[in-house]
């Protein structure tokens, strides 16, 4: 088994949900990769603190009203559907009604359709993220200068990202890459938090929609659109740290008024 196979599997390994078969699989990886190992171990350790750590919050009424909303909507119309769309909406009422709110409003998750329809986007930037720091290939260009950088995109993509060096907040720019999510080619811009690396996946995006805060394979991830633009910031950066850089990354990208 690959690292990559590995790596994507380690939340249901971590949570029993794989069969023997596949979980003697990883077992015996991670016995015999350190790095694979090492991401596990985050995973667990955040897996643990979340649990005894965290407080519990019942999801917002808004919340519960919407979802159930969007259940109801999409089993009108097919009587025949109706007692399979009825028990759907239940069980989605439930899960929203188990959220977890992190205390200072970090990670937000205000539509369990959208996190839904982009699991597979948090997931391949999670991924790439990884293959990233163990392929030893960060950058295709190496520069901490915005203006080395954001040209060095011209030609390569069919958008201009937006590049801003946050040196002085204590962001530095490191370079940036083309990579690849959901079939598409994006911008891949990497900076460096003392010794955290974040990379930052952008591309165009022209719908609107709620921004989301997740964790895959023990790193944080933060997904959000903003003036047409999509950005996933993906780093083993505290969730803390890593909202203050999304939120000065997102605004530094506006376009001037």
């Amino acid at each position: 088994m690959e690292c990559r196979e590995v790596l994507d599997r380690l939340t249901p390994f971590l949570d029993n949900e794989l069969d023997p078969v596949a979980s003697r699989e990883v077992s015996r990886h991670l016995e015999s990769c350190p790095t694979c190992a090492a991401a596990f171990a985050r995973q667990k350790q955040l897996s643990e603190t979340m649990r005894h750590g965290l407080e519990y919050q019942r999801a917002p009424e808004l919340l519960r009203a919407r979802v159930l909303r969007d259940v109801r909507a999409a089993g009108r119309g097919d009587a025949a559907r109706a007692p399979r769309a009825t028990g759907l909406a239940w069980r989605w009422v439930s899960v929203a009604a188990s959220l977890v709110v992190v205390t200072g409003g970090v990670w937000l998750a205000t539509s369990l359709p959208y996190m839904a329809a982009r699991d597979g986007v948090i997931r391949e930037a999670v991924s790439s993220h990884v293959r990233s720091l163990m392929a030893n290939h960060l950058t295709d260009v190496a520069s901490t200068d915005q203006h080395t950088v954001k040209p060095w995109f011209a030609g390569k993509l069919d958008f201009s990202p937006p590049v801003t060096d946050f040196a002085a907040a204590g962001d530095s720019l490191v370079g940036g890459r083309l990579d690849y999510l959901q079939g598409r080619t994006v911008a891949a811009l990497v900076y460096r938090h003392r010794k955290h690396t974040i990379n930052v996946f952008v591309w165009p995006d022209a719908h609107e929609a709620a921004s989301i805060a997740a964790t895959r394979q023990g790193f944080h991830v933060i997904l959000e659109k903003h003036a047409g633009m999509a950005y996933c910031i993906v780093s083993d950066l505290n969730p803390i740290e890593l909202a203050a850089f999304a939120r000065k990354f997102t605004a530094a990208g506006a376009p001037p008024r």
